[in-house]
Formats: C-alpha cells, structure tokens, sequence
C-alpha cells in the first residue's frame, strides 16, 4: 500500500486527528494515528512521532519514519530543548543547532511541540523534513492545535 498522491489541507488534518481523538481516549492509541496522519498528510517530512517524557529523560514513542533515536536527554537537541523550555522548537537548519542529535542525516528542518497537560511534561512532538526551512508560522499554528485535539482526549 503506497501513500496518497494528494495531501491532506491543514483544516482537514484537524478533522481528521479530532474525529480520531474522540473515539479513543488511550494517549499511546491516538499518538501512534497522528503520527500516522502526520506521515501521510504533510508533504515533505521524512519523520513524524513522539517522545514520551519517562524518568528524565524522552524516550521513543508512537512514531512514522526510518530508525530513531530511542532515548534524548532533557535540555539536549533539539527535541530535548523544547523539552526544557516547555516551547514550541522550530529550526530552520538543523545542522546549525547547537547539540543537534542527527537520528536521520537527511533531516535538514524540524519542529519540536511539547506535550504539557495540567503542568505536566507528557513528552514532545517531533516532525523532520529534509528540506531546509520546511515548517512556517501556519504550520506550526496548525499543530499547535493539533497538539491541543491530542492532550484534550
């Protein structure tokens, strides 16, 4: 079975995690079909998925792509960092972050969303693309509230 030619828009990405979200309430259930959805839907990425926050540390979750990092520390990549600073992590050029964890030499961009319910750090959300400078504003406004659809389930 092969991808679909065409993608998905942001709005039915939305659509599609919401109505995902609502029949299911077991987070590694939901997280396992966004990365799913992210995979196929978002054109250009070559990675999508999580990394829960265990015993501090991130550890790999739910995920789409090639072989991944099993384990980031805290404060350390770009996934660890948005990790420390509970903040959204959106870095044009990997190669120039400083600590950069290279999972995948072909990612060149990536946008790391933290997981924080009730104060809590449930883990990160992390979306790779090999080409430079692929997620903007919008796309970042759209996981955001993806991110939200996923917490509130």
């Amino acid at each position: 079975m092969s991808a679909p030619d065409q993608k998905l828009t942001q709005d039915d990405i939305l659509s599609a995690v919401e109505g995902l979200v609502a029949a299911e309430r077991d987070l590694i259930a939901n997280m396992a079909n966004i990365s799913a959805v992210l995979f196929e839907a978002l054109p250009r990425i070559n990675w999508a998925g999580f990394y829960l926050h265990k015993e501090g540390e991130l550890v790999l979750g739910p995920f789409q792509g090639r072989v991944a990092c099993t384990r980031i520390a805290i404060g350390r990549g770009v996934c660890g960092t948005a990790a420390a600073e509970r903040r959204t992590q959106r870095i044009d050029d990997v190669h120039s972050f400083p600590g950069h964890i290279a999972c995948d030499a072909a990612s060149a961009s990536e946008i790391v969303l933290p997981l924080i319910r009730n104060g809590e750090l449930l883990g990160v959300l992390d979306i790779d693309s090999p080409d430079p400078a692929r997620f903007g504003p919008e796309e970042e406004a759209m996981l955001t509230k993806l991110v939200g659809l996923l917490l509130n389930a």
